[in-house]
């Protein structure tokens, strides 16, 4: 979300009277790659770019692309295959030892469908998980539609400009799978009369939402570093207790008393650092009673145990599903010791549980680091 941002902002910058822009979207992936399907890069023709679609190895030539995209006034897909053995093949020799597919698109600053306006539209949606089609490739006559097409996907009506029925129902089928599966894919259709469309189709969850708990100097390192990551930060205090430095950082201050009208999904974190044993113990009924995955408890495990033992005295036991989103102490044991370390240690909690990950050293892993996920038809 955060490049996406960067996208967007650079975007609305443009001297659109001297300059043209491009829009390259990472849509497939085989095998490995630094960047994965989504990632964008938006280009301008005077050399400058916003954003990435690999670790620096594809980007040079990207930029090539772009202004050629620009010049024909034509979306162009192009496949980069840093797997081969070609010595001419850009990206060869680092590593990456992927195939990745690039749809450069080129920016009529005049349409308000254009690739960045439709970014633009859903990111004005607050808390919504958006479906993206992006038109790769199509084979046989098509009128009403053309490579490079991103189409927000609201209701089965957004399909009906398509005009084929088997088509629609074939795209409303793979979104209602990915939407389970919470994951971007690319697709494709095959239709009679020698016709084929291949698509990207990409779940656009809203940004994490950090709510803290708390006014203490340590929610400083922390909201700075998950901003920086590219989630929001929501602090929950007193605003008269809170530091100007973090009141500059987070997204918003909420009242305590205000806690409940706060918006609450599955992208919502919650964790508790007030310090404060009473507090802690005042928040936490509060926190499980909203449906966030992840609600952490800072502090040692003795004291954390004394709450719930409290709480079930007092007759607020706290359930064994319950149990499975608190996580106390909080952070992974990486031998933290000074705020901005226990705050490293927070973030890649809170990244692992989200992901649904174990968090332990890659070189131990069995499986690959992210799913290979290929086009499915």
């Amino acid at each position: 979300m955060k490049e996406i941002k960067a996208i967007i902002h650079a975007y609305d910058n443009i001297d659109t009277a001297t300059t043209s822009a491009a829009l390259a979207t990472v849509v497939r992936v085989e095998g490995s790659s630094y960047r994965r399907t989504g990632a964008r890069m938006l280009v301008m023709d005077n050399g400058i770019w916003v954003g990435g679609i690999s670790g620096g190895c594809l980007e040079g030539d990207a930029l090539k692309r772009a202004r050629q995209a620009i010049a024909k006034s034509v979306s162009t897909l192009i496949t980069y295959d840093t797997s081969s053995d070609d010595e001419y093949q850009i990206g060869v020799g680092l590593g990456c030892n992927g195939i990745i597919d690039v749809l450069f698109t080129p920016l009529n600053f005049h349409d308000k469908n254009n690739p960045v306006e439709i970014l633009k539209s859903s990111l004005a949606v607050n808390r919504q998980t958006h479906v993206l089609i992006t038109i790769t490739r199509l084979e046989g006559d098509w009128l009403n539609t053309k490579a490079g097409n991103v189409i927000k996907y609201t209701a089965p009506e957004s399909l009906h400009f398509i005009g084929n029925d088997l088509l629609e129902r074939q795209i409303i089928l793979a979104i209602s799978e990915q939407l389970v599966e919470g994951k971007s894919s690319p697709r494709k259709f095959l239709l009679q009369d020698d016709k084929a469309v291949e698509t990207f189709i990409e779940i656009l969850p809203p940004e994490i939402n950090i709510v803290l708990m708390g006014f203490q100097y340590d929610v400083y390192p922390f909201s700075k570093l998950v901003k920086e990551i590219g989630w929001r930060v929501t602090i929950v205090a007193n605003p008269q207790k809170l530091n100007t430095s973090i009141t500059a950082i987070a997204d918003e201050v909420v009242a305590p008393e205000r806690f409940a009208d706060l918006p609450v999904d599955e992208h919502t974190v919650i964790v508790l650092m007030s310090h404060d044993y009473k507090t802690d113990k005042y928040n936490l009924p509060k926190a499980l009673a909203t449906p966030a995955p992840y609600i952490g408890m800072l502090g040692p495990r003795m004291r954390t145990e004394k709450i719930w033992r409290e709480l079930a005295e007092e007759g607020i036991a706290i359930t064994e599903a319950d149990m499975g989103r608190i996580y106390a102490p909080i952070g992974l044991d990486i031998g933290a010791v000074t705020p901005e370390e226990i705050a490293l240690s927070l973030a890649a909690e809170i990244r692992t549980a989200l992901s649904k990950r174990s968090g332990g050293f890659l070189k131990l892993r069995n499986s690959t680091i992210h799913d290979r996920a290929k086009e499915r038809i």
